[in-house]
This record gives structure tokens, sequence and C-alpha cells, in this order.
């Protein structure tokens, strides 16, 4: 019941912070002279980091024949097969599922097949009159009533019940949102303008009408066409979740919110009781129940289907602090195809899959010839990304080493082009989440930038006033939200983003090597340095 309280939080409320993260941009002093030295082993090895080998990954992962590498799909198989292949080859360690390179993760998506409701035998359509999130409702073909009850707000508190002297078994109810509130916003729960766990917590009436043995909840929302706004991916196109879920019993009662228009139509002649009720429960902090005599029906009949995928772990032991880890990752999957149009996803992010390939040789190649890193390297090819971060957050909750004894995650995600706004100059990329968590993580990309590359780092995007919210819409926020320092690379959306044309042929394999070196200089230092990254920010959710 974890995973299912926290996707109603993120269905139906984020929780947003105050502070202010840099979002300014770090131009190099080109008149220092970059380090070529090879006698540097960080020089030495990122140098085997080449466009070359990038491209000849990324030519495949981004092939027709590899149909868009959607997750639970033909192509994903073939792309999560390349890969371990290829870890293979270089005889890399397996760390995932009986002696495999593979984590297997399984997905279930839910959605409606079938959902209408009947209000006096007429007809009401979902998405106009109501909603309801399929992933947070029992399939149950029919409810029907003939009475429904008004029970107010749904709240069970000692400064205000609902439910005081009320049987509600094996009934419809009908609840508002929120809670009651005096004239001036003050809160009857909480004598403060602050809302009670009454509203912030959208499990919390459901859990006491679940207890209570009601059958049907049907929630008054004030402004319906915004919340399904807010969730209409999710409401048009069902939703993705961790697991195998097609035999879980979800412990709520069915439950639906309905527009105020269509509430008045279950009133009937009930209207102005059930408004002066409302009214006295905000004013006097009185309760009142009512019954209505109504002839209602609603269907509620889901589809759900479950997915494979596969998470592609390839471990490098370090030396005298193996037992710390540095997670280099990237997400393998895309969109896969529609009819015979194939969304190839090279930029997409065959650019970042193809460059942690060859970063995971460049260490291979250091350990191989007794030069290896201090700490161990995992690199960490993930699925499930385009779904909602899932690959990733399996991970997370089922890491094959300790959170705790992970460093640090760089996370690489579409750095095979240019955007409208460097479009004259490719030498730059955008650095999200560097500061964050870690002052350390931070100062050091931006020295061994300086030392090593000299590309501009843009931190637009790491701005918490950022409306695109980069920070949480790739793979390093599943390690960040678990306390460790990650930081992203990615070099912005351009007119390809999630097309059919996203190809190969676009991807500026010049400027992938330079940013591949890069990372690989990063993550070389953290790996390398006697002492470990502090983390000194404090973790926040989205």
């Amino acid at each position: 019941m974890k995973a299912l309280h926290i996707l109603f939080i993120l269905l139906l409320g984020a929780w947003h912070t105050d502070a202010q993260y840099i979002s300014s941009v770090n131009f190099p002093d080109t008149t220092q002279a970059i380090v070529e030295d090879s006698a540097d082993l960080s020089v030495k090895y990122a140098g085997t980091i080449n466009g070359a080998d990038i491209k000849k990954h990324l030519d495949i992962l981004a092939s027709d024949a590899f149909e868009g590498r959607e997750t639970g799909e033909p192509g994903n198989d073939k792309a999560s097969e390349y890969i371990a292949n290829y870890f293979k080859s270089l005889q890399l360690e397996k760390k995932g599922e009986n002696n495999s390179y593979f984590q297997p993760v399984a997905f279930t998506t839910t959605r409606w097949e079938n959902t209408e409701m009947f209000i006096a035998g007429k007809r009401h359509k979902h998405l106009w009159d109501y909603l309801a999130f399929p992933s947070i409702n029992n399939n149950i073909p029919f409810i029907g009533a003939t009475e429904i009850i008004y029970l107010g707000y749904g709240i069970d508190d000692p400064k205000y019940n609902d439910y005081k002297g009320v049987n509600v078994k094996d009934k419809v109810i009908m609840i508002y949102n929120g809670e009651p509130m005096s004239i001036d916003s003050v809160s009857i729960l909480t004598g403060s303008k602050t809302m009670s766990s009454w509203t912030t917590d959208p499990t919390k009436k459901l859990n006491r009408a679940y207890k209570a043995g009601a059958k049907l909840v049907l929630i008054i929302e004030n402004d319906i066409k915004q919340k399904l706004n807010d969730n209409r991916r999710i409401l048009l196109g069902g939703q993705m979740a961790l697991g195998d879920l097609s035999k879980e019993e979800i412990k709520y009662p069915n439950h639906v919110y309905i527009s105020p228009v269509t509430a008045q139509l279950i009133w009937g002649d009930k209207q102005n009781d059930i408004l002066k009720a409302r009214d006295n429960s905000k004013l006097k902090a009185k309760t009142k129940s009512i019954k209505i005599d109504q002839n209602f029906a609603i269907r509620m009949e889901k589809n759900q289907s479950v997915l494979k995928g596969k998470n592609i772990l390839a471990y490098i032991e370090g030396t005298d602090k193996k037992d710390e880890l540095i997670v280099v990752s990237a997400h393998y999957d895309h969109i896969g195809k529609r009819a015979d149009a194939v969304y190839n996803g090279a930029d997409d992010n065959a650019s970042g899959t193809s460059s942690v390939l060859d970063i995971a040789e460049a260490f291979h190649l250091a350990k191989k010839n007794g030069e290896g890193p201090r700490r161990s390297i995992l690199c960490m090819l993930v699925t499930g990304e385009e779904k909602g971060l899932l690959g990733s957050e399996y991970y997370s909750e089922n890491p094959v080493f300790p959170i705790e004894q992970t460093v640090a995650n760089i996370n690489v995600d579409m750095i095979g082009r240019i955007d409208e706004k460097y479009k004259d100059d490719p030498n730059y990329i955008y650095v999200i989440g560097s500061d964050r968590l870690s002052t350390d993580l931070h100062n050091i990309n931006a020295e061994v930038n300086q030392k090593y590359s000299q590309l501009v780092l843009d931190y637009t995007y790491n701005s918490e006033e950022d409306p695109n919210r980069f920070y949480f819409r790739s793979d390093h926020y599943n390690f960040a939200r678990k306390g460790v320092p990650a930081v992203f690379f990615f070099s912005g959306v351009h007119k390809d983003y999630h097309r059919t044309t996203d190809t190969a042929d676009k991807i500026l394999f010049d400027k992938t090597e330079k940013i591949a070196r890069m990372i690989f200089h990063t993550a070389w230092e953290l790996a390398n340095r006697e002492d470990r990254i502090v983390v000194d920010g404090e973790v926040k959710t989205d």
C-alpha cells in the first residue's frame, strides 16, 4: 500500500520548496591550457573515448531494427541484449539476477476499459462530468444505488466528525474535497490558515470511508477542469507503475471526482438542504448527513497489462575504496513505434547510452592495465524512463549495492545535439542537480571541466524556477531522492525531440565525444580522490 500512497501524492498533489540553486552560465577560462599529458591517468583513459566508437553503438541502437526501444516491446529486448553482449565482450563483472547483467523490472499499465456514470437513467461521460484514476480504483463492472448519503467533508476528527451516528456500510457517499474553513479562511480543524492532513493527505478520507464500509465515494471537486489538465496524460493514456499489480486489491473504496454541476444533478430537490448543511459546517462546525433518493449507477471496468523490462548492470571493482560506488547511468528505452513509423530516439537516449558504453570501456581498460579506480564503478543502463523513471526507481528501491555506500550518480540523457540557444556554438552542456546535495560534486565537475574540457557549463535548467522541471525528469532524480548526490548532463531540447526525425544522421559525434570525456573525468575524480564527497544539501522531493 505504500506504493499506492505515493501514487496518490503524485497524482493529486505536489510539494514545492523555496530553495534556490545556481542557474547561471559558467564560461571556462580559455587563457589556461587544457591538460593533455597522457601521464595523467584521467587524460590517458578519457582519450580512449571517441566519437567513432560512440557512433558504432548509436547507429545500431537507433536503427529501425530496434523499433524505438519501447519498454516491454521486442525492440527494447534487442537493445538490452546488445548492451549486455557488449559488456560481456569486455568481460565486465555481472551484477544482475542469476549471474547475468540483467535486473528484471515488471511494470503494470492500467487504463479504463469502460467507465460511464448514469444519473436518473441519463448517461454522463468520463473526463467531462467526472474523473476517476484507474490505478487507484478496483475493477468493479457495476455499482448501483437508489440512495446516496451526503456526508459533508468525510472527516472523522475530535474537532469535527461527519461520521458520528451515521452508518454508511455498503452505501454510496458524497463528500466535499478539502475541509470546512471559516469566512476568514481559518480551518476549523487546525485553528489556522494551514490545512489539516484531511486535506493534504488524499488517502486519509478514503481510508476512513473504507473502514466504514462505503462502496463508492463521490468527491465534489470545484475545479474539475484543472484536475483533468494536471493529470491529462494519466487519465487519457493510462498509468504505468512498478511491479505486477494485476492481482493486487486496492484497499480503498472506489471513488470518483465529480463537478459541482454533476453534484447538483444528483442532489435534486435536496440541493438547498445540502448547501445549508455545508454552510453550517463552515460557520458553526456542525455536521449533518442527508439521504438523497436518486437512481445512480456507474461502470468501472479496468484493463491491466504487465510488461517486463530489464535494467542492465556492469561492474568495475575498485581497489582500496572498492566498497564505495560511483554509478554512471543512462536510459536506453525510447517511445517505440506507431504503426510503421519508428521513433528511433538517436539523441533520446541512444546518445547517452552509447556514451556510457564507451565510458565503461575506458574504466575497464584502466583496471585491465592495473591502473583502475579506487572506488568501484557501476555502469547502469535503465529501462522505463519514458514511462516515468520506472527502471531507476526500481533500482533505487532494490539496489544491488547499499545506497549509503553509493557516493554519487552521474546521469547522461540526450548529449548528441544542440538547441536553439547554442546553435552557433556547440561547446556547451547543461548541468542539472550538481549543487543540490553536494557542494563537492558541483565544484569537482567545474574544476575538471576547466582542467580537461573547457565546455560552457550552463546551469539554467538547474533553477528551481525552471518551468520544464528537468531536475525531476531524468533518472538521476531517483538517486537524489534517496540522498545520493547526483548530476544530470543534457544538451537541451530540439525540434526532433520525441519525433520520428530524431535519427542517427543528426548526431554531432565530435560534441558527444567531448562531453563523454568530460563525464569520464568527473567520474574518475570522484572515484579516485582521497575523501568521499560530502553531502551538505537537503533532500527535497517534487
